[in-house]
């Protein structure tokens, strides 16, 4: 037998999913599978296994679930989905409960519960045949994390207190009684709001996370309640959405969501009519460049994913400019990995077109940080970050507003004077870029964006007030 043990990273979302199974029996299974799904797919191929289990550790907020997309792929394949903490699905799932077990040739899962995150969030052991009560490895998802653990509070207020009270002995009373030598598998890495903080590495070890892991650390629960809050990031919008639409069952998409082409002048009528809305996905120095009026800029790295989840309506459909039109698919599967799936077409030909129609543009100036420290007494900064970003450092005199809570609109909710300049800084620029082109759509005049931001600011040697 040869354990297939195959890791799946989805970059933006930070989310990892999982293959695993045993290639002398020829079966696998997946966990907490992405949307996309061809990746699975492509794997079992490889490694010549047949996929005959999904499971899923809980009920996802961060993303949109691939369960019922690979279980309409692949035809005989179920989901199973844990039957804990009441919870309820509006889609055929096989519920699992703690203790339950499931083979792969010598490799056997067993679950367990694992509530805090939310009441229903199980993990699964992973042990051989013969020693399953030795488990080498445990699925965690977002249970525990890499120097982190699955924040308690995404399911309101009213639950907060009783599911920290889970977590707390989630983590002392089955985590901490584990080997030092299991091996913990995440469902997310760094770069995901589902936790504090979470490590930079994919895989550590109870033993590595007992020493160094801060959640670990409390045998108080006030002061681990205490801690918790103190770290928690904000809670992004799409969070309450997508459990709902995992909870009801996503639907199937079959490949990448569609998108028609549309010509200039078509893409402008759809776009004055106000129906969709419109997101430019170039990076941020052609956007500045030149622009259609109007649109926003979510440029086309992995995170866009996050930031469209986080930014846009649910409400409306999308009208996207690209830089590179053989780059969609690549593009709406990233907004289809938080929900986003309805868009009203492309602007065909991209801005070339757009010029060629004569139609009108817009341009966002750049600022250098050189010019943003020479002019720093004549012009407003607008720091866009996290406020544990702003606190741990940020320009004199910088006013702060988290990019996030923005999305509603600007006017009437920034302390900044609309007819003086202001300069838009965040970590790189990508959100600065981002909160830019708001201020821009909410009639500020005199808006620069600044490239680099913090990252170049430092480089250069300017002073950071903390």
């Amino acid at each position: 037998m040869t354990l297939v043990f195959q890791k799946v990273q989805t970059e933006g979302i930070a989310q990892l999913s999982y293959l695993v199974g045993d290639d002398s029996t020829g079966t696998a299974a997946v966990i907490d599978p992405r949307p996309n799904v061809e990746v699975y797919l492509e794997l079992s191929r490889e490694y010549g296994v047949a996929i005959t289990h999904i499971f899923e550790t809980h009920i996802h907020a961060d993303f949109m679930s691939g369960a019922r997309e690979l279980a309409s792929r692949l035809g005989t394949a179920k989901i199973y989905a844990s039957g804990e903490g009441d919870a309820k699905y509006d889609f055929d799932v096989e519920k699992i409960k703690a203790e339950d077990s499931f083979e792969f040739g010598s490799l056997v899962l067993t679950v367990r519960h694992t509530p805090g995150h939310t009441p229903e969030h199980v993990s699964y052991e992973l042990a051989e045949k013969d020693r399953v009560d030795s488990p080498w490895g445990v699925l965690t998802g977002d249970s525990l994390f890499v120097g982190s653990a699955g924040r308690p509070d995404l399911l309101g207020e009213e639950e907060t207190e009783e599911l920290t009270k889970k977590l707390f002995s989630t983590l002392r009373d089955y985590y901490l009684k584990l080997d030092d030598g299991v091996i913990i598998y995440p469902c997310h890495g760094a770069g995901s709001a589902c936790g504090a903080d979470i490590g930079e590495r994919p895989m550590s070890t109870i033993g590595y996370e007992r020493e160094t892991n801060e959640f670990l650390q409390y045998d108080d629960f006030d002061k681990f309640k205490k801690f918790i809050e103190s770290g928690a990031p904000p809670v992004p919008q799409h969070y309450p959405i997508m459990k709902k639409v995992n909870a009801r069952g996503p639907k199937v998409i079959g490949s990448a969501p569609p998108i028609q082409g549309l010509p200039a002048e078509q893409f402008k009528s759809a776009a004055d009519k106000g129906d969709a809305q419109l997101v430019d996905t170039r990076q941020m120095l052609a956007f500045g460049g030149g622009h259609i009026p109007g649109a926003i800029n979510i440029g086309d790295r992995p995170e866009m994913s996050v930031w469209a989840g986080d930014m846009l309506s649910y409400d409306k459909p999308i009208l996207l400019v690209v830089e590179d039109e053989s780059n969609l698919d690549w593009i709406t599967w990233h907004f289809a990995y938080v929900g986003l799936t309805r868009f009203a077409g492309y602007l065909a030909g991209g801005m070339k077109a757009w010029e060629n129609a004569g139609l009108p543009i817009a341009s966002l100036p750049q600022m250098p940080v050189q010019q943003l420290a020479e002019q720093q007494d004549r012009v407003q900064v607008l720091d866009v970050r996290t406020p544990s970003e702003f606190e741990s450092g940020h320009l004199p005199k910088a006013k702060h507003k988290f990019v996030s809570e923005m999305r509603g609109g600007v006017n009437g909710n920034l302390n900044i004077n609309q007819s003086e300049p202001v300069a838009v800084f965040c970590g790189s620029g990508y959100r600065a870029s981002l909160a830019a082109s708001l201020l821009q759509r909410g009639g500020y005049e005199q808006v620069y964006n600044v490239p680099g931001s913090m990252k170049a600011w430092k480089k250069a040697g300017y002073d950071v007030q903390k």
